[in-house]
């Protein structure tokens, strides 16, 4: 069955989110939701979100789920804002508590901080399903990124998170804690298992180059003949000592310490101190 996909951009972090919609019953599912962040001044806004709430209201649809594909170090989520104005159980892989235990360690966020992904509504594993009104959706573990990385494949539509690029842009960095190149590329051959017509809907786009504009939509099939990191006929070994090569030259996201701290607690911010005030925390000469 195909769902019917909106997309929506947040050019600051290049994101994309995703409103996934069975056109038969107006159930639907958000995906990886943007709440806005200003690093100079610890301000956020729901402008994105409230943008996907407006289209959910203007098309009569009912949330069902928001899917976060995995802990993003790039973005804040949105998921709290949006389930506490358009409900919807929100969902990440049961790896989570890897990522948990990691980061918490690195915050020294304290004993009161579950390392067990309890501050989400469901935890996914490899091979899961669930539905969409009418819609069949399964879930595949697809670790390289981040441990918990998840590819959520709803009809003829996967969402593959930070996994995968456009063609013409590659594959995720790998460098992150829990990250690795080898068991990225067997992920990916994980999605390429898939029909060549499944369609296949990115996190982000940063452009590239000689392409004019963003783009976010491509198949399975394009990027098996395509993608400029790991089409079909590029080996394990290659793909690791291209992708670990390439990750020793980048930076780290502007927003990854704030982002981490969040997305880890399912969107929501450590709690407030004994002045009512909520901080994040930034460690110094540590990452």
């Amino acid at each position: 069955m195909k769902p019917r996909v909106k997309e929506f951009f947040d050019e600051p972090t290049n994101t994309y989110s995703y409103v996934v919609a069975d056109p038969g019953t107006g159930k639907c599912a958000l995906v990886d939701t943007v709440l806005e962040y200003a690093a100079n001044s610890g301000r956020t806004n729901h402008t994105g979100a409230d943008r996907i709430i407006a289209y959910i209201k203007d098309e009569g649809l009912e949330v069902e789920w928001i899917l976060e594909t995995h802990v993003h170090a790039d973005h804040l989520s949105a998921a709290p804002y949006l389930q506490t104005e358009v409900g919807g159980k929100i969902a990440v892989g049961e790896k989570i508590s890897v990522v948990q235990e990691t980061f918490g360690t690195l915050f020294n966020v304290g004993a009161d901080f579950k390392r067990d992904g309890s501050q989400f509504d469901v935890l996914f594993q490899d091979g899961d399903s669930f539905s969409i009104g009418d819609l069949s959706a399964k879930v595949l573990h697809t670790p390289g990124h981040t441990p918990a990385c998840l590819t959520y494949v709803i009809g003829d539509a996967g969402f593959v998170g930070d996994t995968l690029f456009m063609p013409d842009y590659g594959t995720a960095r790998c460098d992150f804690p829990g990250g690795n190149a080898e068991t990225l590329y067997d992920s990916i051959q994980k999605i390429f298992e898939l029909p060549d017509t499944t369609r296949l809907f990115m996190c982000h786009d940063y452009g590239a180059e000689g392409r004019e504009g963003f783009a976010f939509e491509t198949t399975v099939g394009e990027e098996k003949a395509h993608n400029i990191h790991v089409h079909q006929g590029v080996s394990k070994e290659a793909f690791a000592e291209m992708r670990n090569l390439r990750d020793a030259q980048l930076d780290l996201p502007k927003i990854i310490l704030p982002s981490v701290q969040v997305n880890m607690r399912a969107g929501h911010f450590p709690p407030a101190e004994d002045n009512g005030i909520r901080y994040l925390k930034i460690p110094i000469d540590t990452v």
